[in-house]
């Protein structure tokens, strides 16, 4: 399960349009992460989830109401796109004997092993 946390930037002027992170979460997050970044290091990193952050919320603003989920990406142009799945055939013979034969011991096709949990 995952939990989405909006992380408020008390610099962030009044009525910003979308979440942004400062230089101080960004070291929050190092920190939390064990990374030991430099100020360079932080500085793109900064940039880089604040543009993450961005194509979020203009994702967010545009309507999908009627909109059906798709299978497949390429069915949005593609109505026709048959999946590549293979009908179940077997190809190969039945070798669960041979394979279990060096097993030091096996019972109804299954490998028995020591109990290690109590």
């Amino acid at each position: 399960m995952f939990a989405i946390v909006k992380i408020v930037d008390p610099d962030a002027p009044p009525g910003d349009p979308y979440m942004s992170l400062s230089l101080t979460d960004i070291a929050r997050l190092s920190k939390l992460a064990q990374l030991d970044l430099d100020d360079q290091q932080s500085a793109d990193a900064l940039d880089k989830l604040n543009r993450i952050f961005a194509l979020v919320e203009q994702m967010k603003s545009i309507n999908t109401a009627g909109v059906e989920p798709l299978s497949h990406p390429i069915t949005a142009w593609q109505n026709d796109l048959a999946l590549r799945l293979r009908d179940d055939q077997v190809s190969e013979s039945n070798q669960r004997d041979a394979y279990q034969k060096p097993a030091p011991l096996t019972q109804d096709g299954l490998y028995l092993v020591p109990k290690v949990i109590e």
